[in-house]
């Protein structure tokens, strides 16, 4: 039976998401994994619930995964999105197996700094109102990198950021190869 493996991300409110989540699936399929694609589920975006039928929807496909592989590229700000952040912990929570990459190699304190106005005394970075911000030189928010670390694989991110973050896939077939290893060898 062909390991299941659900594929979070922020790929889902492309433009040409559908076209992205099949190539996704693809990759997956060649690796010898189910790639489960949140836009696979069927939903009238119109109908009342739709946002309710939507995340029980994703709850099922994770329910059914043997992993999680989460593109955690920064989307709308300096970090990850935070739907797939809930879902990589929804899916360490099960003790599923864990994988995530990220197309942008740089640190979340630096990405925080180029977005935002960020000082303070002895060694110390606040943002522009005055909350810390989290400066361990990780790509995200250590709850994240951490749960990789322990229920997973390390964070897989390119030397230098693609051109097209959002298209680029390299990192993600990395995750998708070192899924495959993991979930065959048992070492999930």
């Amino acid at each position: 039976m062909m390991e299941k493996v659900y594929l979070a991300g922020p790929d889902v409110f492309l433009p040409d998401a559908l076209e992205v989540g099949q190539h996704k699936i693809d990759i997956c399929r060649r690796h010898g994994l189910h790639g489960l694609y949140p836009l696979d589920n069927t939903v009238d975006l119109a109908a009342i619930g739709a946002s309710l039928a939507i995340f029980a929807g994703n709850e099922a496909m994770m329910d059914a995964a043997d992993a999680i592989i989460a593109n955690l590229t920064p989307f709308r700000g300096a970090g990850a999105d935070p739907g797939t952040s809930y879902e990589l912990g929804y899916m360490a929570a099960r003790g599923k197996l864990l994988l995530g990459y990220s197309n942008d190699p740089s640190n979340y304190a630096e990405r925080v700094r180029r977005s935002s106005e960020v000082a303070g005394p002895d060694g110390l970075s606040v943002d522009i109102d005055g909350l810390a911000v989290e400066d361990f030189g990780l790509s995200d928010n250590l709850m994240m990198v951490h749960a990789l670390d322990r229920h997973g694989c390390a964070l897989v991110a390119p030397r230098a950021r693609p051109d097209d973050v959002w298209h680029d896939l390299t990192a993600f077939e990395t995750c998708v190869r070192l899924a495959a290893e993991r979930l065959r060898t048992g070492r999930a």
